[in-house]
């Protein structure tokens, strides 16, 4: 705030000259011909100039067809004449000046009617005369200079009765009693109670108070030599709060709550409506942090009349700004911004060959502000469901579903997607004929490599084994003993010693459906698994115990974090760029040491590209933020006000709220989340009371934090206006060890949630919107947290992505597949040890 004290330290010396400061809404006033002038003369009477009468003059010969001074440009005070004897244009000094009273003075010290006296003086004495911003030669030979008159001013606002101060006094009330004074002294001396102070009754005070008897040099008289700036010989009380600098401001009932909308990408610009006369400087806040003096991307400019400009308008921006006049901040306006955003688009599948009789589904997902409507089109023609019985639109056609499909089923059907702010469509072809015929569609149908898609890939002390959901059938397993292609090494090569040879994995990625990224703790490497080829192709090494890893969509980068050992004394952080190009990996150390954790945003439908990830430094109250293509650190966020080391993060797009986990000092007590802006990099506080590690929805929509102590599910919603609200509590006795957010089958943009145990059997669905809770019992024991020694929980739940309805979570030797849909458990597959590291690899 230094750049604003020094402005508020130059605006109160100024101020104290009441006579160089005007107020709002005087066009015409001394001041203003005063600046007007000072700007002129410093431009064509500079220093180091001429001040002689005759130099300086443009001339042009004698103009035959017309007047020779058409074309003849003189200075200020100057004019132009033809001489009888040559018939040529010069210029001579002005004979007279027009007849204006705009009093100014010049720098000779000399009272001057108007500018053009000050320049035709200056033209006359051949000397530089210029505007000068005082008032004391408009009194020459009087003793009323301007700090005596500041002194007047000051005794009358001493000689006024005041209020007992407080010890809690601000800029604020200061002015108000300021203005109490003011309004009681203007009341006084109008006598005649006509709301103007005129001469008379300025004289018939002073001789009433003895103020002539003080030592004063100046007059009450003098009020009106220099504060009536309209000249119409009285003062009102709009002038009379001006000389004595009043501030006044005001703020009407119906702009105290703006509310505004902006399409993303545009630039948006928010109005302070504080009026008033002398209005300080305005300040902008936005979750109670000032945005005036912060180094802002995209909020870099507040213009003249104190507006907040926002370029390249984001979902982050959206939420709540505030403005007031600096010092006054219990008048305040608040601006509403919401941001749209035009729909965005998704079809599940793109394509599809279905036999006769058969029923078929045509998904459509659009995400967009305000929530978009679907409808669906057939071959370019509406598509009305009720037109045919076979025909169902589900989830406010978010599903398209055929009951019996027959051939003239055939077609395109595009689902269209709207808002007020946009139009998104897609086409799911489908194909209805004979399975014996291979057409064409048959045969694109499978190369798109349909045959190894929509598969969980679970890893287990056997090797991996890929699944196939629906139909509960393992696809492929790759045994512990098989090679990898590169070296020729075993999967899972026997430790020393004499224990059996199992795999040990820790934590898997899919990298754009090409790879999965697969680490291995205990040899210090991640192992690369072709999809398509359904081999291990290569081993990466990597610093000593790799334990968790997560994939940066935007840059195509795998991030490894690394140990050192099981006690975590040397912890790395690593990166793999390039994760789904080429053949052959490597990884890339990052300077950071003493590395606890580290969290990326994730990317949806809206967000396609992120920039930043952010690190936590063990046993540091601080976050880091990282420059995702540089690798190098853009800033540190303390916690150190919040006695926070920071666990784990969220993060919503909407408002650009960060939730982040405080690492808890005992069992008893849980620290509170703490939120950060993302725009402005600052902590906003607590999160209300909600303790514990924050769960985002997809969206951005929802926020589910399980609370450790009382285990129950606090939901928490954002809206559109970027306003993060308490939704409800889910009391459910779970100690949740995973959570995920699968969409709802019955309503469009809805979430439901299902979360596992830590310690006991029991698995929750429950369905955000509604409430609606279901608990699946007897999924038998999961694996005991010991057991699990690495980053992550240790009963994951895995969804089939955002159009599948199954999901698979491990016990200790089995899996077991679960129809979200339905909510009931599908199958149980045996013989599955450890597998807690798993991993969906779908179209979608």
């Amino acid at each position: 705030m230094g750049s604003l004290g020094v402005w508020a330290v130059a605006v109160a010396a100024l101020l104290g000259m009441s006579g160089c400061w005007l107020a709002e809404g005087h066009k015409s006033n001394k001041r203003d011909s005063m600046d007007r002038a000072s700007r002129v003369s410093s431009r064509e009477m500079h220093p180091g100039g001429k001040g002689k009468a005759d130099e300086n003059i443009y001339q042009t010969p004698s103009d035959p067809d017309g007047d020779p001074c058409r074309r003849t440009n003189c200075g200020r005070g100057r004019q132009c004449v033809v001489m009888a004897e040559t018939g040529r244009a010069e210029c001579v000094c002005q004979e007279h000046c027009r007849p204006s009273f705009v009093p100014v003075c010049g720098s000779d010290g000399r009272f001057y009617e108007n500018h053009c006296e000050v320049y035709r003086t200056a033209c006359l004495e051949r000397r530089r005369i210029y505007v000068v911003h005082s008032k004391d030669c408009f009194f020459k030979g009087s003793a009323c200079t301007m700090s005596e008159y500041n002194k007047l001013k000051s005794t009358l606002l001493d000689m006024q009765p005041k209020a007992l101060k407080t010890a809690e006094q601000n800029q604020q009330r200061d002015m108000e009693e300021k203005r109490g004074l003011v309004d009681a002294m203007f009341k006084y001396l109008d006598v005649n109670q006509d709301g103007r102070l005129i001469a008379d009754e300025l004289e018939k005070i002073s001789m009433k108070e003895h103020l002539g008897d003080s030592l004063l040099e100046c007059t009450m008289q003098d009020l009106l030599h220099y504060d009536d700036y309209n000249n119409d010989g009285h003062l009102s009380l709009h002038e009379f709060y001006t000389a004595f600098q009043v501030v006044q401001l005001s703020l009407a009932e119906d702009q105290r709550v703006s509310f505004s909308t902006v399409t993303v990408g545009l630039s948006a610009v928010l109005t302070c409506a504080i009026q008033g006369t002398l209005r300080p400087p305005i300040i902008w806040k936005r979750n109670g942090i000032i945005l005036n003096f912060l180094d802002l991307e995209d909020i870099n400019d507040f213009g003249d009349d104190g507006s907040l400009y926002i370029t390249k308008v984001t979902t982050i921006h959206m939420g709540n700004y505030s403005c007031h006049a600096y010092g006054y901040e219990d008048l305040y306006q608040i601006h509403v911004l919401q941001v749209n955003v035009p729909p965005v688009i998704l079809v599940y599948p793109e394509t599809q060959a279905q036999e006769p009789g058969v029923s078929a589904s045509l998904h459509c997902h659009a995400d967009g502000i305000p929530n978009p409507k679907l409808l669906w089109l057939k071959n370019g023609m509406d598509l009305q469901a009720s037109s045919s019985k076979q025909l169902t639109l589900i989830a406010n056609g978010s599903e398209l579903f055929i009951g019996s499909v027959r051939y003239e089923d055939t077609g395109a059907y595009t689902c269209i997607a709207k808002n007020e702010v946009g139009v998104d469509e897609d086409i799911s072809s489908l194909f209805v004929e004979d399975s014996a015929k291979k057409t064409l569609a048959n045969i694109l149908w499978r190369e798109e490599g349909l045959s190894v898609g929509n598969m969980f890939y679970v890893f287990s002390d056997e090797g991996v084994t890929v699944l196939q959901p629906s139909e509960c059938e393992i696809r492929r397993h790759i045994k512990r003993t098989e090679r990898i292609v590169s070296t020729y090494e075993e999967m899972c090569p026997k430790g020393e010693g004499v224990s059996p040879q199992r795999c040990v994995w820790s934590s898997a990625v899919n990298v754009r459906d090409k790879y999965i990224y697969v680490t291995q703790p205990l040899q210090s490497r991640l192992l690369v698994v072709d999809i398509q080829a359904q081999k291990v192709v290569q081993a990466v090494a990597t610093d000593a115990f790799p334990v968790k890893l997560l994939y940066d969509k935007s840059h195509d980068q795998v991030w490894i974090l690394t140990w050192g050992d099981m006690d975590k004394t040397h912890p790395t952080l690593q990166v793999i760029p390039q994760a789904s190009v080429g053949e052959v990996h490597h990884t890339i150390r990052t300077t950071f040491q003493r590395v606890n954790d580290f969290f990326i945003p994730p990317t949806n439908l809206i967000i396609t590209h992120v920039r930043f990830a952010f690190v936590f430094l063990r046993n540091e109250p601080a976050i880091h933020k990282i420059d995702l293509e540089t690798f190098h650190r853009v800033k540190s966020i303390s916690l150190k006000n919040y006695s926070c080391i920071p666990a784990s993060m969220a993060y919503t797009h909407l408002s650009g709220f960060y939730f982040v986990q405080c690492q808890s000092k005992s069992h008893l007590h849980a620290p509170p989340q703490l939120l950060i802006d993302s725009v402005t990099d600052a902590v906003i506080g607590p999160n209300l009371n909600v303790t514990g590690q924050a769960y985002v929805s997809p969206d951005g929509r929802y926020i589910v934090t399980p609370d450790p102590q009382s285990s129950k599910l606090i939901v928490q919603t954002v809206s559109f206006q970027g306003e993060l609200n308490l939704n409800k509590e889910i009391d459910k006795s779970l100690n949740v060890s995973d959570l995920v957010f699968q969409r709802s089958f019955t309503e469009s943009n809805q979430h439901e949630i299902v979360a596992t145990s830590r310690s006991g059997t029991d698995l929750l669905f429950a369905d955000l919107s509604l409430g609606r809770t279901e608990v699946l019992q007897s999924l038998k024991e999961p694996l005991a947290p010991k057991a699990w020694p690495w980053a992550g929980p240790n009963r994951v739940v895995v969804s089939s992505g955002l159009f599948g309805q199954y999901l698979v979570t491990p016990s200790v030797e089995s899996l077991f597949v679960l129809n979200g849909k339905q909510r009931t458990p599908h199958c149980e597959v045996s013989d599955i040890k450890r597998g807690n590291t798993v991993v969906w690899v779908g179209d979608v």
